[in-house]
């Protein structure tokens, strides 16, 4: 008579992350992102607050861009796409073109900050847009400033990943740290189009 033997599968390091569900660090993640929307959230509640009791929003020669700041929000949201492509191919294994992507997401990022401080030395010059003169430019430039913050600290956490891929290949944490960096871009970038469409579209 034979006694079967229950043997016990061998699970490998990437098999105990399954990439179709959040890990615990991605969960974390969006659980420290509901607290930034509670802190952008008041700054859209002062914004529309102090909006409510100006005569004329946005001050007159306020000569803000739209055209250019559109292309670049377009250039922002472009780097959402190529963030989550990273991450996707990060989950397949594929190293070298997840890294190709997280490049260039750097690069779309890098020329958003590029624009805004453009942008923050231009109307600096400007009386209506002057952070020390008139409500609307302390508004502009505390919430553009926060939210540049924001996407600088997100290129940093890019610039980590890009460290990641350097080492070796089968990390059973490499993809839960793909996870969280790809949604706090996100979420960088949906906050910019509010900031977008306050600041440059609402008359």
């Amino acid at each position: 008579m034979t006694q079967a033997l229950a043997v016990e599968p061998t699970v490998t390091p990437r098999q105990r992350h399954r990439p179709d569900r959040p890990s615990m660090l991605a969960v974390g993640v969006i659980i420290w992102l509901g607290s930034e929307v509670m802190f952008f959230s008041s700054l859209f509640a002062s914004f529309f607050t102090i909006r409510a009791h100006a005569s004329v929003w946005p001050p007159a020669g306020a000569k803000l861009d739209t055209l250019q700041a559109g292309i670049f929000t377009l250039v922002l949201l472009s780097s959402s796409f190529t963030m989550q492509k990273a991450v996707w191919d990060q989950e397949r294994g594929d190293r070298r073109s997840a890294k190709t992507w997280v490049v260039i997401t750097i690069i779309l990022g890098a020329m958003f900050v590029g624009n805004q401080f453009y942008e923050w030395i231009t109307l600096s010059h400007d009386f209506a847009t002057n952070p020390t003169h008139t409500a609307f430019g302390s508004l502009f430039y505390i919430m553009t400033g926060l939210h540049g913050l924001h996407v600088f600290l997100g290129l940093v956490a890019m610039g980590f990943l890009l460290g990641r891929l350097q080492g070796p290949k089968g990390d059973p944490g490499e993809t839960p740290v793909f996870q969280g960096v790809s949604y706090y871009w996100h979420f960088v970038d949906i906050v910019w189009v509010g900031l977008y469409s306050c600041l440059f579209l609402l008359k």
